[in-house]
């Protein structure tokens, strides 16, 4: 975890934080690179994901619990790691299990 990184109530675990990311409350990231200037909203959970520059997710939003819906939204590599690209502006997801 880097200088400027808040986490206000978050979990983090075997997980690399850049420069001014914020984990919100409840948010979980696991076996996780997140890149400068990330919001990760509340209640979010975010597992084997490379998160570039620039890029807020939004509260509840899951990440790396689901192949297929990850797949329809992010590049999946062959061993499952999700890559979201630079800048990349989600939306809030109406049924964040899939």
């Amino acid at each position: 975890v880097c200088g400027g990184c808040i986490i206000s109530g978050g979990r983090v675990q075997n997980s690399v934080l850049s420069p001014n990311v914020h984990v919100h409350d409840h948010a979980d990231i696991r076996e996780s690179v997140v890149m400068e200037n990330v919001t990760i909203g509340a209640q979010s959970r975010i597992r084997r994901a490379i998160i570039d520059k620039d890029v807020t997710i939004p509260p509840q939003t899951e990440i790396g619990y689901n192949r297929e819906a990850d797949a329809q939204r992010f590049t999946v590599t062959e061993s499952g790691l999700v890559v979201i690209s630079k800048g990349m502006k989600l939306h809030a997801s109406v049924d964040p299990s899939g």
